[in-house]
Formats: C-alpha cells, structure tokens, sequence
C-alpha cells in the first residue's frame, strides 16, 4: 500500500470508538428501542460491532445470535464464543442447516437443478436475517448492520440478507480500518489473523472469492470514492489498469444494494421524495 494512502487510512481508533458509542446510543435511543441484536459470525465485523455495542449500551442491552450451517468451519462458532464469554453477553446458537436445506430440497425438485453455491449462499445470507429479524420483534431490538465500508462499496453483501440492519455502526469503516479498531478495542487474535470468509461454504474466503486482496481494495477504493479521483487518474498513479476497472466496476454496478428500494411518482407526496421527515420523528 502506498504510503501516502496508507497514513490517509490511518484513523484515530479512541476518537472514532468514541464517536460510534455516541451514534449507537443516540440512535438507539432516537428509534424508541434500548436494546439491540446482531449476528456474531466469528469473523472481525461482527466482532467489532459486538465490543462497539457492549460499550456503548452495556451488556444487559446487547444479544449476540449465532447461526451456523453444516459446512461452516467449527472455528466460527468457537471464535464467536470467544466474543460472548469475553464481554459476558446473552447469546442464542440458531443452526440455519434445516431452513436452508429444506427449502433447496423443494426448490431444486421444482426447478428441476441443483441450486449454485451463489443461490445458496445468497439463501443463507437472508436466512440469518430473517432469524435476526425475529429476534428483534422477540426481544424488543434493534437489528445492527455488521458491513464494513469495502463491501458496501464493491457489493460483497447480499441483499435484504447480511446487508440488511436498522443500524450499521462500522458502514463508513473500510477494511483496513476494521482492523485497526478490532485490535484497539481487544477482539481476540485468532479473529484478528484469520482470513476474511462469509462461510458461506467449505474452504471459502472473501479475498478468493473476489479475485482481489481487502489491501488493493481498500487502496483504490479510498482514492476512487474519498479522494474523488478519476479512474484514469488512479491508474497514471501506477496502478493497474485492469484491476482499477474492475472495482470501479464493481461499485457501479451494485449501487441499486445501497438505494432502498425505488418507488414510482404518480402522486404529489412519494414516501422518500416528497414525504421526508427525520428517522426519530413520532417517537
């Protein structure tokens, strides 16, 4: 990474945890809500958002779920243990194999194929949503966001699945900052060092997947989206040419993810366009 983008990156981890406290907090609290859940993978997102949320709200106002499928690495759930017994939070352990397979088992007798690994995963992204958001309507909670600013950006989510939330504390964090503030807020280390994965199936991590590492990423994205650099302008800055196209790619054609759903005008007030009014308002 060049140095100039990495010392850019480079964010003040005590100021910034202050700051996601007071969000959590405010925001919380502004929706009519004391408590929030999330889904606690193993992984260093939601790590962080769990260490974000147990200082910011306390541990009484914060629920972990865990939510394995049959080919997730026993690592995940161990290390998410790691995460609960250290900040001494309620947590439930909500297998998602039998959901998901007896849906596929319908499905792919009705299609007449076997589902991709992509429709698959895609289906257990939502299925842990859909279980996070019953969580909510039982324990009276808000549904924490556990995307960091990379994956938004690229589209590494699913829709209405692992990027669908109420609150999303580190969407603005990209990758590399992540980092930065797991280790400063004590995430254990084999979270730290693990290798990024959305375990969605056996041997699968972020970075094969997208054919790129989170470090190129990250270097790109920063000068393309923060800097507002041209695309061309990033490439006479050395870099490759078609790895720059491809994440500029990338972030345009996954914009639709980022946009709530677009409503057709045919009236003089349209919720969103006309009818705007402040999250908090009523409450």
């Amino acid at each position: 990474m060049k140095q100039e983008v990495l010392e850019r990156l480079q964010i003040n981890t005590e100021l910034t945890v202050e700051v996601l406290h007071g969000f959590l907090r405010e925001e919380v609290r502004k929706a009519g809500f004391q408590k929030v859940v999330f889904g606690l993978s193993g992984g260093i997102d939601s790590a962080l958002v769990a260490y974000l949320a147990t200082g910011a709200l306390g541990r009484e106002h914060v629920h972990a779920v865990m939510m394995p499928y049959e080919t997730s690495s026993p690592s995940s759930l161990s290390d998410a243990e790691l995460v609960v017994d250290d900040l001494q939070i309620p947590f439930d352990i909500v297998p998602i194999s039998g959901a998901v397979n007896a849906y596929f088992e319908t499905v792919d007798q009705t299609l007449g194929q076997s589902a991709t690994p992509l429709r698959r995963g895609n289906r257990m992204a939502r299925e842990r949503m859909c279980t996070l958001f019953d969580f909510s309507a039982h324990l009276n909670a808000l549904v924490l966001g556990t995307s960091n600013k990379t994956e938004l950006l690229l589209g590494y989510g699913t829709q209405f699945g692992d990027m669908a939330s109420a609150l999303n504390p580190i969407g603005d964090l990209y990758k590399f900052q992540v980092r930065q503030m797991s280790a400063a807020v004590g995430v254990p280390a084999s979270i730290l060092e693990k290798a990024p994965s959305a375990d969605l199936w056996e041997d699968q991590t972020d970075e094969k997947e997208l054919g790129f590492s989170y470090d190129d990423a990250d270097e790109l994205l920063y000068q393309l989206v923060d800097m507002r650099l041209s695309p061309q302008e990033v490439i006479d800055r050395g870099y490759d040419e078609e790895l720059v196209r491809t994440v500029v790619r990338r972030i345009m054609r996954n914009q639709y993810k980022r946009k709530p759903p677009i409503i057709a005008k045919v009236s003089g007030r349209t919720v969103g366009i006309d009818f705007r009014y402040l999250r908090d308002w009523g409450n």
